[in-house]
């Protein structure tokens, strides 16, 4: 752990991060009160909905993650243009900002693209921009301050080479979206303007979330005392994996037009191939080394609570992604047991670092209880929408456009708004329990009950 500047400068990355989980989770209770059955009246249901929605996605998703990379990248790399690094975190915290009162500035409408759904509003798009460049800027840093692996790596230098791969993603993504820009055709709607713009820059930053979370996975079974039977050059080689797999992106470019099905095809199945053949390997060995593993110290429960947590959802999540047929809430419930998998343990690294880096620890029984509230609330929701996505249920919709027209359907989206504010329970907790390890460390006093 650094002693230096880098420290302050990743503790703000944190800051952001946790503002970022605040921001969403007070649009994500609005959320699913506005899809939940007998409540849904309460509200101008339709477009509050996906008004609510673009930023608790945005806040949630694009922001969370980077920021949390942020601060990984910040510790990881060297104290090279620290200057830039705090000039990425000012520029994309000022754009989260703006996003994230856009909805009470203008009349965006909302419109519900896929990987950065967006409200058509200056004032949002500046905004959404904002946070770009600073993501810009904070990949360029961390390129630029990269610290060498070794040529006979050992575990740390492993970990260190699956964040260099992802902030090369990240790099690849900006890249992605700045040429899909480039080549969108004129006169095409919002929906289909936006969809082509991020589509592949979009599939991209999954290789990075995908990237973090394997880190997240190897170092959080590390810190419980599990023996992860996973060489260091094996565990090079799953990153290296998804990183050649990124270099194939602008072949795709190369080869089909942006708009067309065949370049949208050839993403989806890239991020699939690449991104997904390395995360079997290395969750089978996480598992392994766990279920070796003797009696887990009282200090690292919360770190297995997260770990384990985040190994279930996602895997319902990812075993979701093979019934989907067709557009409904089976959709949302793939991509949200996935995305909160990545939440989960990246939940569990801020668990871990924060006693390193000075702000604090965490109450023990809270911090453990925290993951395992977040995640069965989070395979609550995902049930009611798998449910009801076996009926027909549409995605993207709330109130009486949702068409509930049985018993069952109603049970179902009933589960979805029970599980949901869990759910938000949960992350909502995690933010209170870093806040109290950080308030505590500055009062004196100890968490460890």
């Amino acid at each position: 752990m650094p002693a230096d500047e880098r420290r302050q400068l990743a503790a703000g990355w944190l800051y952001l991060a946790l503002a970022s989980l605040i921001g969403a989770g007070v649009f994500s209770i609005l959320l699913v009160l506005a899809r939940t059955p007998f409540l849904q009246s309460w509200f101008p249901v339709a477009d509050f909905f996906r008004v609510a929605l673009v930023v608790h996605v945005d806040l949630s998703v694009l922001v969370w993650f980077f920021a949390v990379g942020g601060m990984l990248w910040t510790i990881n790399g060297n104290d090279r243009l620290l200057g830039l690094g705090w000039a990425a975190l000012g520029v994309a915290a000022a754009g989260t900002a703006v996003m994230s009162i856009a909805p009470f500035a203008g009349p965006g409408a909302p419109v519900m693209s896929n990987y950065i759904p967006v409200l058509d509003d200056p004032v949002f798009l500046t905004g959404l921009v904002a946070f770009g460049l600073g993501v810009m800027l904070l990949t360029l840093r961390s390129l630029a301050a990269v610290p060498p692996v070794g040529v006979r790596p050992d575990g740390a230098a492993c970990l260190r080479f699956g964040l260099n791969a992802a902030a090369v993603s990240t790099a690849i993504a900006l890249i992605a979206f700045g040429w899909s820009h480039g080549a969108l055709p004129p006169g095409l709607e919002a929906r289909a303007y936006y969809d082509v713009l991020f589509w592949g820059g979009g599939h991209v930053i999954q290789f990075t979330f995908t990237l973090l979370m394997l880190v997240g996975w190897i170092w959080l079974a590390s810190a419980c005392g599990a023996r992860v039977p996973l060489t260091p050059r094996v565990g090079l080689l799953m990153f290296a994996i998804a990183l050649v797999s990124v270099f194939l992106i602008p072949v795709i470019y190369l080869a089909y037009e942006v708009p067309s099905v065949e370049h949208r095809r050839m993403m989806t199945w890239l991020m699939e191939f690449g991104g997904g053949l390395a995360i079997v390997p290395v969750a089978l060995a996480v598992v392994i080394g766990i279920a070796r593993a003797r009696a887990v110290p009282l200090e690292a429960r919360p770190l297995r609570a997260a770990l384990l947590s985040s190994l279930v959802v996602f895997g319902v999540g990812g075993a979701i992604g093979f019934l989907i047929h067709g557009s409904n809430v089976k959709i949302p419930a793939h991509y949200h047991g996935c995305i909160v998998g990545v939440t989960l343990a990246l939940m569990g690294v801020v668990y871990l670092l924060l006693p390193r880096m000075g702000l604090g620890t965490p109450s023990r029984r809270l911090a453990t209880l925290q993951p395992y509230l977040y995640g069965v609330g989070q395979l609550l929701h995902i049930a009611g929408l798998l449910w009801s996505g076996g009926y027909g249920v549409q995605r993207k919709v709330a109130g009486a456009e949702q068409v509930l027209r049985t018993t069952q359907e109603v049970i179902g989206m009933g589960v979805m708004g029970l599980g949901g504010l869990i759910a938000v329970a949960g992350g909502l907790l995690f933010v209170v329990v870093v806040l109290q390890a950080m308030l505590a460390r500055t009062g004196g006093a100890t968490h460890d009950a």
